[in-house]
């Protein structure tokens, strides 16, 4: 992964450093090269078919924003790369990146990766660059599962909170704790839209726990420098064995098999039943209908338009 991640590092470098192309002669391959571009304090790197798109999330970019808990600062610069598709970012990390991801982060060297094809693009913008601002106000380690959540919740992707309540794993009690979540974050697919949705539930009972509602105490002590144990403590009252006890409990009792039932979970379930139950009778039947498939001839009556060869819609027929 370190090696995938220097070559987009230095992949972006070397975009940037690549002025946009206007020549008239310019050959195919050099038209269809991407080219950078700026827009305010924002470098930005797209293929010639996304560029209306690039400089669009790039100006959105160069924009002042508000992240929750963290002090306003102005923007500073960053490196956007918009990527056509996912077989693109592929190529650039040499498979390191998730498959299901559409962006990715790079807040010391300040990279954004982005995907073209990602219909909430815009939102994944905004996702990244909360990691951005996190980082560049809070110089110390947090846990996986507290980034990931901010940059959620700064993204407002209250939605993955809703896929909890169709999560039959997460309804029957089976929730992670905070070391299996920073596991499943960089898991698969399946494992990770939950994963996500737990993080940023995690976040939220951290603000919910202090008694302002908010992270602003939390954030402020990070930025400090203070240690995240020491800060989780001093603004919610609980070591961080447990807040995970709490936080664990609060997602079962929140998301548990009454929600999941309610939510449509139970009707999935019931129609997974009954196609198995019709998928078993069909085969208890097959043989019977095969046995009442064979030997059944009906003789023709006596006297009968079969028994003289001649057919009642024969035009030609008399009785």
């Amino acid at each position: 992964m370190a090696r995938a991640l220097a070559r987009v590092r230095a992949l972006a470098l070397a975009l940037t450093l690549v002025p946009p192309l206007c020549h008239p002669h310019a050959t195919a391959a050099q038209v269809s090269a991407p080219r950078s571009f700026s827009v305010g304090p924002v470098t930005a790197v797209a293929w010639p078919a996304q560029w209306r798109l690039a400089r669009e999330l790039a100006a959105r970019a160069a924009l002042p924003a508000d992240y929750p808990g963290l002090p306003a600062v102005a923007p500073a610069p960053l490196r956007l790369i918009l990527a056509p598709d996912g077989r693109a970012i592929d190529s650039l990390t040499s498979g390191a990146a998730p498959g299901w991801g559409a962006g990715i982060a790079l807040p010391d060297e300040r990279i954004i990766l982005l995907r073209a094809d990602d219909p909430e693009v815009t939102r994944t913008l905004r996702h990244e660059l909360a990691h951005l601002a996190l980082h560049r106000a809070v110089r110390i380690r947090v846990p996986l599962w507290f980034d990931e959540g901010y940059a959620a919740t700064a993204a407002k992707e209250w939605e993955r909170l809703g896929g909890l309540e169709l999560n039959f794993a997460v309804a029957r009690g089976a929730v992670p704790d905070l070391d299996a979540l920073e596991g499943a974050l960089r898991g698969s697919a399946s494992t990770a839209d939950a994963a996500y949705a737990l993080a940023t539930a995690a976040v939220s009972e951290l603000a919910r726990r202090n008694p302002t509602g908010t992270l602003v105490p939390l954030l402020s002590r990070l930025c400090a420098g203070d240690d995240f144990e020491r800060a989780v403590l001093a603004t919610t009252g609980l070591t961080m064995g447990q807040f995970e006890v709490v936080w664990r409990e609060r997602i079962r009792r929140r998301y548990g098999l009454v929600v999941w039932i309610i939510a449509g979970g139970g009707w999935s379930a019931l129609t997974l039943v009954l196609w198995a139950l019709l998928r078993r009778r069909r085969a208890f039947d097959r043989p019977r209908r095969a046995a009442l498939d064979q030997g059944w001839l009906i003789e023709p009556e006596d006297g009968g338009p079969e028994a003289t060869g001649a057919s009642e819609l024969d035009p030609t027929h008399r009785p």
